[in-house]
């Protein structure tokens, strides 16, 4: 069993955006996805599952070798989809750091910073300037308990108010801002 696995939600469509958001790329002409990925693995999780759901077969291009990919067919449905197909995809593992393919911004130091010392009753997030963000570090006692609860499109957020959640201050290392238009 791995400590930590990763795991990235790019299943939207985008629509404040323009179209889907794992189809972007940065300035330089990378892919969101690709920069998701990296900075979970780069910052401690060696098997990375991309959730894709609008634009999936054009996505899935897109997506570094390696990373599983599964597809939520019901993504229209919100984040909460998304993460509940990328929670039962998962491979066995101590915890989950959870990211968003919106934060082209994120490095790879916030993701170490996260989860550094996971385990399974782990429930770790980001924050930023005293705003929450991601990652998110789900330990595995908690994915049952979460799936159960699941709706709409606010992912995990309404689970993690109600539980003790540990912020990571991530403030220094910057990219926390997900791009919406």
């Amino acid at each position: 069993m791995s400590d930590v696995v990763g795991l990235v939600l790019a299943a939207g469509a985008g629509r404040r955006f323009g179209g889907p958001k794992a189809l972007a790329r940065d300035a330089s002409g990378r892919p969101w996805l690709q920069l998701a990925h990296d900075a979970l693995a780069e910052g401690g999780c060696p098997h990375v599952t991309v959730v894709l759901g609008a634009g999936a077969e054009e996505a899935r291009s897109l997506v570094p070798d390696g990373a599983r990919v599964v597809v939520a067919p019901d993504w229209q449905r919100g984040q909460s989809a998304s993460l509940a197909v990328g929670l039962r995809a998962l491979p066995p593992a101590a915890a989950v750091a959870v990211t968003l393919v919106d934060l082209p911004g994120q490095r790879a130091e916030a993701v170490a910073r996260v989860v550094r010392g996971a385990s399974t009753a782990s429930l770790r997030r980001a924050v930023f300037a005293g705003r929450p963000g991601h990652p998110v570090l789900l330990g595995r006692d908690h994915w049952s308990a979460l799936l159960d609860v699941l709706a709409g499109d606010e992912g995990a957020r309404p689970y993690l108010r109600v539980h003790d959640v540990t912020a990571v201050d991530c403030t220094d290392l910057g990219g926390g801002q997900d791009v919406d238009r």
